[in-house]
């Protein structure tokens, strides 16, 4: 594969995706069935949907347990860390053994909220996050950061594609995030979680942020030690790095300056917005429509948005005003795709029939993830619950299985996903909780450095 030229375009890492699933013949059989894990006794199959009408309370709580079981049950047993994808024919075969840094970061948050809700015992969620720390600290790391993916059974760095094969800040961000969380959440003072703390610090003060600037005022998403910055991919806003920044500024190690936030994020092409949408929602930020939903869940599985402010926008209006322009869009359905409706919508990234894209009214495929209505709860909960029991009750079923919803499905092409990504996993069971008690946000929220972070960048937040 030659090395890719920099280029500049506002879903850069999507489209890497995309370029990678090809390559490594992701979809050289038909994505319609999950294969068996040999590695874990529980496989992916379809279970059958409750006859009675739920309650609001015992439908979310359904959907948090029977998601929280992809992080648990089928973790890669050798790292504890979350496969990348549960369709294990992926990747040539590979795909039981790629554990995604991002994607297991998502599901550390997912074993707190496991916790919290009796899913399995405190002792037991410590445990499974000592062998992740474990294995993240003697697994590859480069200048600190993790790579994308991992060889669960090795630590070797798996290469997302042919020259990143180093370290990803951005996925990096997504495991730090989740780690402080559960630094937080593990105040108990014993030996088990004092040590998962001290692991967790050793991994949090390691990363490199300050290197990843590559000597210049904006963050770059890969280093190689093969390739360098060849890829050259800096990471300019509005998108769904705002985390990464502002875990690089509230680094006591390897910090940035202020300046590579003002002058490296807040400079992107696709920063700006100021349109008013559908005449009801101005969108500050981002690119036309707010681009796919994961923009508003990704940074913000633990950056608490309400009354979050700086410089340039009020975070809990962007989210919300950015998932009810989604919504909108869907309802409206200017491309006359079947299946858009108030109950059915939600365009963001995910699997659809040809491979992956990132979903957005811009780039609509007639692609409804339920990951984007579910990981909405806390901005729009009436309409995202609405979505949720269509989901669940409609459908015959199709899009129900052992973990929860399935990832994607296109009724144009009478086409049903059967298969789970960690990262549209995780954000369900965590906006969720987030939306139920804020357990999520209030711990994030809570780290000192997080809160000198944001003070540094200048942001504004009820909780300090």
């Amino acid at each position: 594969m030659m090395p890719i030229n920099p280029i500049k375009n506002k879903y850069m890492k999507t489209l890497f995706f995309v370029f990678t699933i090809t390559s490594f013949n992701l979809f050289n059989s038909p994505l319609v069935s999950c294969s068996s894990n040999n590695n874990n006794s529980n496989n992916v199959t379809i279970d059958t949907i409750e006859d009675k009408q739920l309650s609001d309370n015992e439908l979310l709580d359904l959907v948090q347990k029977s998601t929280f079981k992809y992080f648990w049950d089928f973790a890669n047993p050798a790292s504890g860390m979350a496969l990348e994808r549960s369709n294990l024919e992926a990747y040539n075969g590979e795909a039981n053994n790629i554990v995604t840094s991002g994607g297991s970061g998502f599901g550390v948050m997912a074993i707190i909220v496991g916790v919290e809700r009796n899913y399995v015992t405190r002792e037991q969620a410590v445990d499974r996050l000592l062998k992740i720390t474990n294995f993240l600290l003697s697994g590859d790391r480069f200048h600190g950061a993790f790579p994308h993916w991992y060889y669960g059974n090795t630590g070797k760095v798996r290469p997302f594609f042919a020259t990143d094969d180093g370290g990803d800040i951005v996925e990096t961000s997504y495991m730090i995030q989740g780690l402080l969380a559960a630094r937080q959440y593990f105040k108990n003072d014993n030996t088990k979680e004092n040590t998962l703390r001290d692991k967790i610090n050793e991994l949090w003060n390691g990363v490199e942020w300050n290197w990843y600037t590559n000597g210049r005022d904006v963050l770059t998403w890969h280093w190689s030690p093969n390739f360098g910055w060849t890829i050259n991919h800096q990471i300019r806003g509005y998108n769904e790095t705002l985390i990464t920044y502002v875990l690089a500024a509230s680094s006591t190690t390897h910090t940035i300056n202020q300046s590579v936030y003002h002058n490296g994020w807040a400079k992107g092409s696709d920063f700006v917005n100021g349109t008013v949408y559908y005449q009801k929602w101005k969108l500050i930020l981002g690119p036309q429509f707010g681009g796919p939903l994961f923009f508003s869940h990704y940074s913000f599985l633990g950056l608490d948005p309400h009354g979050l402010v700086d410089n340039y926008a009020n975070y809990w209006d962007q989210s919300v005003n950015h998932t009810l322009i989604n919504r909108e869009y869907c309802i409206r359905n200017p491309k006359g795709y079947a299946g858009y409706s108030a109950a059915s919508w939600g365009l963001t990234a995910s699997d659809n029939d040809n491979g992956y894209s990132a979903h957005s009214p811009t780039n609509d495929l007639g692609v409804i993830s339920p990951t984007a209505a579910l990981s909405s709860m806390p901005y729009t909960p009436e309409f995202s619950k609405q979505a949720l029991r269509n989901f669940y009750y409609n459908y015959n079923g199709k899009l129900w299985g052992q973990y929860g919803f399935f990832d994607a499905f296109n009724q144009t092409k009478n086409w049903y996903a059967t298969n789970y990504l960690a990262i549209d996993q995780g954000p369900i069971i965590v906006m969720i909780e987030n939306y139920r008690t804020g357990l999520l946000w209030n711990l994030f929220m809570s780290c000192p450095e997080v809160q000198q972070g944001l003070k540094k960048l200048n942001f504004n937040s009820p909780h300090f």
